[in-house]
Formats: C-alpha cells, structure tokens, sequence
C-alpha cells in the first residue's frame, strides 16, 4: 500500500499543482483585461470563472488544493532530511506561504461570497486594497508574485528532463515574464482609477460597497475568518515539524543501517530515508536534477555491496530504471530506502545535467565483454600533398559518412575520430556474443562501400583509397568519458590497445582486415585453412594470436 501511495503521490501533486495553475491563469487573463476598462475585465471574470464557481468546478479546486496543500506538509514530514538544493527550498518556501498571502482576499471575495452574503466585484476589491486598507495591495502583489513564481519553478523542474523543452525554454520564459507583468498593470492602473473616482464622486466608495454589501459588520467577520484561517495554516505548518521531532527522538534510540561511499566515509541512515537524503543530510555532493522525484536518473547509483538485503524497486524508480537499460545494482539514490548496511558508487557526476539522464544504464563506466574495431586510411598524407585542403576535406568527409553508414546497417557504434580513421564499438547496444560476427559484417560493408566511393570518385583520386581493419574482442572498460559537456561513449583498456596493434599490422601483412584468433572463435568463423600469426603488443607481456584476410570470410 506504501509502496502505491509513494507511486501516485507525484502524479497527485503535478495534476493538483496544474489545475490550480489554471484557475491562475484564469484570474491573471482577467487582471490583464483590467488595462481596458473594468467592465470588460468584469465579464472577462465572470466568464472566466464562470467553470470554476459550478458545482463541479469548485469540487476540482477545492480537491486540487487539498491535495496539493496537504502533499506539501506531508513532503515535510516524510524527508528524513531538510538539506536541499536552492530551488527547491524556494519551491517549497513559496508555496507554504501562499495560504497566509491569500487568506485575506479568499475570504473576503469567494468564502465572504458564501457565508456572508457578499458580492465581490472588481470596483469593491479594488476599493479595499487602494482606499481603504492600502496595504492590503502590497499583500496582493506579493501573493500573486509567490504563486506564480513557485508555479514556474514547479513547471521548469518538471519540464527539465524532457529533451523537447531546451527548443521550447525561451517561449516558455517569455509567457512567465509576461503573464504577471500585465496582470500587476491592470491591477495598479484599476487602483489608480477608482482613486480618482473616489476623489471625483464622494459617493462613491459607500455606493461601491453598498452594492457588494460590504459593511462595517461584513468586514469585521472577513478580517476574522482571515484571523481563524491564517492560525489554522500557521497550525498545520507546525504539525509535519513536530512529527520529525518525534520520529528523529524515537530514530536515536535505534542502531542505523550505514551508508558507505566511495571517498571513504560511512554514515548513519535514518530508518525511511532515501540513499538522496543521507547523502544530503552529511553534505556530500551527489546529482539530482529533478529533486528526487524519480524522473530524470541522474542520482543512479551501483549497489557494491548489501543488494541483496534491499527492497525491490518501486513503480517509479522500476519505470526509470527500465527507461535507460539498467543493468543489474543500479538503483537510483533517490528512491532507494535502505534497511541495512550497504556501499554504493555514484554512476554520475555531481554537476550532471538533465541531458546525462538518457545516458543508457551501464555506459556511465563498466567493465565489459565488447567487440573493437579500429579503421584507418591508407595514404592519407600523401592525398594532402596533391590535393586542395577542401578537396581533401571534400573526400574525407565522404569516407566517414560511408563508414558510418556501414556501422548504423551492423549494430556497430562510432566511437572515436582518430585523425584518418575511427574506432567503433560493438556488442554496446546488442548482445555482446553477437559483437565479433557484427564487427566481420560491418568490415565487409566498409570494404564494399569503400569499392563504390573509389568508383564515385576516381577522376578526383591520384590512387583508389585503400584502408586497414583490425578487429578484437575481449574485456574492457566502456562509459561515457571526456571533458564535461563534449564526452563521447567508448572504450579504454588492453582491448583498445591490441585492436589498434592489430589495425597496424595490415599494413605489414598488406591485406585489409586482421582479426584476432579470440574475435573469430565468437564469431564462429572456420579459420582451419588461414594461418594463425602472433605479434607482441606494447605494454603487456603476452602476445597477440590473429589471422591476416584478403577479404572478409563468410559467417
């Protein structure tokens, strides 16, 4: 049941928080209308409101903001730790303070509306804010700031980790500058119009108020039902904090499960919190872009030690896990709550962006079983002594592209540019057993597409390209390296040394493709008639075991 409760909190709280964001809106278009005149804005109001005071419509808002109140109090009380990045301290710390801001106007405009009788209209409203409690105007300001401000954290950090919304993010921004930048005119240019009303008419402001039935009586019970209503708030605020005294005084008395981490400190974790929490909570730097919220899987973490005392992953962090590949001990911090001792490492850096959240699980840095494959073009040097730059750069570009292509048609990946060749990884995205006899297919697509661009292009070519291929397949270490911002997926390791060491060779053998004896036993190949070579490798003892090929045998 917790476990249910915990899956459905985030839809709760985001489908509450955009049906209230829409009744803002609503009231902000109206506010806008006010630069008009303040009929116009009125039936604007009146028809803007018109689905939200139904019977129907009152139910979904009160509901929403039930909702979305009482998810706010219960985050409090369900964090085992109140250390928190800056966002979303302002997320929350807005939005507590949203009902004392409002209490006021709600009172004296929808509940004064129900209880006492009063017609709230924009002239009396304005009157109470401008003439007679000016203050008051100030209030409004800041609660409509506070409730629009928290909105638009809320939507960002939502929309964050969608790859659409980068494209989006400036349109996005605009409407939030906009919005309330011409609701607050419309408020201060009606505020400044019925202050030279009431100074032109005497009768105007009795008058006002007389037709919203605002009296002398009316106002002391709005003021209050606001008094009872911000007491309640301030009440209801303290309740989540008492109950963290209570369960942290019960919590001391207990022996805690330890967290260990890779810079070699062990800490205590609070029985409920999340890997997030305790990491937070002793100060030591980890990702989490969406605030934990189980969205963005840049807090993923590798379980070394104590996974099998943990809890099975919950529908969220399941449906996360599942979205980026994970393999086996990957869990993501922020929704794993352990019962016992346990050692993690970080997958991430701790300044990772959205964008590293759709890094495949297992490419954050692994050792694996991959297929290598380096390819390298002969005569390269030669070609830019008797061509133009741009017409070497011309061909080059024409070699690449057709290599690449021959990797998308066999499962191969583009790694690295290493100059006049590349190396591509296989097996990454496939099984790796089936890498070595991937890599033979993707060597014979180069050769063939090699064949066709020296066709395309024999009137700008001195001599027909010509290019080496050198496969292996073994262990190594694959993720996603390089600076921050530029990295690149791909492989470090013996294996990379020796594919190259290989690649090398088909210049002394003169052939095209050298394959190592390990390489083709997976691929399945019948190398009983090719002779079998071996060639040291530098930096490791061991030789190297290869077949040197005219062409590309058949699997």
């Amino acid at each position: 049941m917790a476990l249910q409760l915990r899956a459905i909190r985030p839809w709760l709280r985001l489908g509450s928080g955009l049906t209230l964001l829409a009744f803002v809106i609503c009231h902000l278009t109206a506010h806008s209308l006010l630069l008009v005149s303040l009929p116009v804005a009125e039936t604007a109001l009146t028809w803007l409101m018109w689905p939200w005071r139904s019977p129907v419509g009152t139910a979904i808002l009160l509901s929403a903001f039930v909702i979305h109140y009482s998810n706010a109090l219960w985050s409090i009380y369900v964090r085992r730790s109140l250390r928190l990045t800056r966002w979303e301290w302002s997320q929350l710390g807005l939005g507590l303070c949203i009902p004392a801001l409002l209490m006021v106007h709600v009172t004296g405009t929808r509940i004064a509306e129900s209880v006492l009788e009063v017609n709230s209209y924009y002239t009396s409203v304005l009157i109470v804010h401008w003439i007679k409690a000016p203050w008051l105007a100030f209030v409004q300001t800041a609660a409509l700031l506070t409730v629009w401000i928290h909105a638009c954290i809320g939507i960002h950090f939502w929309l964050r980790t969608k790859l659409w919304y980068a494209e989006w993010r400036w349109a996005f921004a605009t409407y939030a500058l906009l919005m309330p930048t011409v609701a607050l005119a419309g408020y201060v240019s009606a505020g400044n119009h019925v202050i030279r009303e009431a100074a032109k008419d005497p009768g105007f402001i009795e008058t006002s108020l007389g037709d919203s039935n605002l009296t002398d009586e009316t106002v002391v019970a709005i003021d209050r039902l606001a008094t009872y209503g911000i007491l309640t708030h301030l009440g209801l605020l303290m309740l989540p904090f008492a109950g963290r005294g209570v369960r942290g005084f019960l919590y001391r008395r207990r022996r805690p499960p330890r967290l260990s981490h890779p810079t070699g400190r062990t800490v205590p974790i609070l029985p409920g919190a999340t890997c997030l929490e305790t990491l937070r909570e002793n100060r030591i730097p980890h990702a989490s872009v969406c605030g934990g919220r189980g969205r963005c899987t840049t807090c993923r973490i590798q379980v070394t030690r104590g996974l099998e005392s943990l809890p099975e992953p919950g529908p969220i962090e399941a449906k996360a896990l599942e979205r980026i590949d994970a393999p086996p001990g990957m869990r993501l911090a922020c929704q794993l709550r352990p019962t016992a001792d346990i050692a993690i490492t970080p997958l991430l850096a701790a300044d990772a962006h959205a964008e590293d959240g759709y890094v495949r699980g297992g490419l954050e840095g692994s050792e694996r079983v991959v297929t290598v494959v380096f390819v390298d073009l002969r005569g390269s040097t030669t070609l830019g002594e008797v061509k133009l730059p741009y017409d070497v750069l011309f061909i080059l570009n024409q070699f690449f592209h057709e290599m690449t292509r021959a990797l998308q048609a066999t499962n191969g990946h583009y790694s690295q540019f290493t100059g006049d060749g590349l190396m591509a990884l296989y097996g990454l995205h496939t099984d790796p057993a089936l890498g070595p006899a991937d890599a033979l297919r993707g060597a014979r697509e180069m050769l063939m597409r090699l064949e066709q661009l020296n066709q395309q292009l024999e009137a700008e070519l001195p001599h027909p390209l010509r290019i080496g291929i050198g496969i292996h397949h073994s262990e190594a270490i694959v993720g996603s390296m390089g600076p921050p911002r530029s990295q690149i997926i791909t492989a470090i390791g013996d294996t990379v040394n020796t594919t190259a060491r290989l690649e090398s060779l088909t210049k002394d053998f003169d052939c095209p493709v050298i394959i190592s004896r390990r390489a083709a036993e997976a691929a399945g190949l019948d190398m009983s008639s090719f002779k079998l070579h071996e060639a040291p490798v530098k930096g490791r003892t061991a030789t190297v075991e290869f077949y040197a090929l005219k062409k590309v045998p058949e699997i």
